[in-house]
C-alpha cells in the first residue's frame, strides 16, 4: 500500500460546493480506501491505496462524482513526491509569509513554451518558479492582488491545477510521515 496526499480542486470555497469532511471520509472508506484522513476543510486527503497515481486520481474522481453528485478534479502525490516538493523550496529566502506562498499541483509538466512564458513573466513583486509538476508562487501582496494569479488560469496553462499554501503542504507531509 502506498500513502498518498490527494488534493481535491474547488470544494468548500466560500459557500460553493460544500462537502463536510466527515461525509468525504465516510464515502472514501465505503469505497474501500484505507487510513483516510482529511486536513482542513479545503479538500486535502491522506489515504492508502495499492493503485498507481493516475489510476487512483481517475478512480477518486469517479467515486466523488457518484457519491457527491459533482465533478471534482483530483491530483495525488506520494509521500516521496511531496517530500521532494518540500525539499526543493525554491523561494525559501523570499517567501516570508507561508500563507501567501503557494504550490500549484499539476497533473503533468507544462509544455516547454508555457513554462518559458511563465518564467519570463514580469510579475514583481510576486515570484514564480516552474519545477516539474509544480508551480511555486510567492504572492507577497496576497493572491487577490497578485500579478501572478492571472497567469495561472487553467485554460492558459492547458491543465487543471490546484494550489495549497506552504503551511498546508508541509503539514500534509508531516501527517503522511506519522
Amino acid at each position: 500500500m502506498t500513502r498518498y496526499a490527494a488534493f481535491l480542486r474547488g470544494i468548500n470555497l466560500a459557500k460553493r460546493r460544500r462537502v463536510p469532511m466527515a461525509e468525504l471520509r465516510a464515502l472514501l472508506e465505503q469505497a474501500g480506501y484505507e487510513d483516510v484522513r482529511t486536513h482542513l476543510q479545503s479538500g486535502n486527503l491522506l489515504l492508502s491505496s495499492p493503485l498507481p497515481p493516475r489510476t487512483l486520481e481517475a478512480q477518486l474522481e469517479q467515486v466523488l462524482a457518484q457519491g457527491l453528485g459533482m465533478e471534482v478534479s483530483v491530483l495525488v502525490r506520494t509521500r516521496a513526491e511531496l517530500a521532494k516538493v518540500v525539499a526543493h523550496d525554491p523561494l525559501a529566502k523570499v517567501a516570508t509569509n507561508r500563507s501567501r506562498y503557494l504550490v500549484s499541483f499539476l497533473p503533468r509538466k507544462l509544455p516547454a513554451r508555457i513554462a518559458r512564458e511563465l518564467a519570463a513573466a514580469e510579475i514583481e513583486p510576486a515570484r514564480l518558479v516552474v519545477h516539474g509538476r509544480e508551480l511555486y508562487v510567492w504572492h507577497p501582496d496576497g493572491v487577490q492582488r497578485s500579478p501572478a494569479a492571472k497567469l495561472l488560469d487553467d485554460k492558459r496553462l492547458g491543465v487543471v491545477s490546484t494550489a495549497r499554501n506552504w503551511n498546508t503542504v508541509t503539514k500534509l507531509l508531516e501527517l503522511l510521515e506519522d
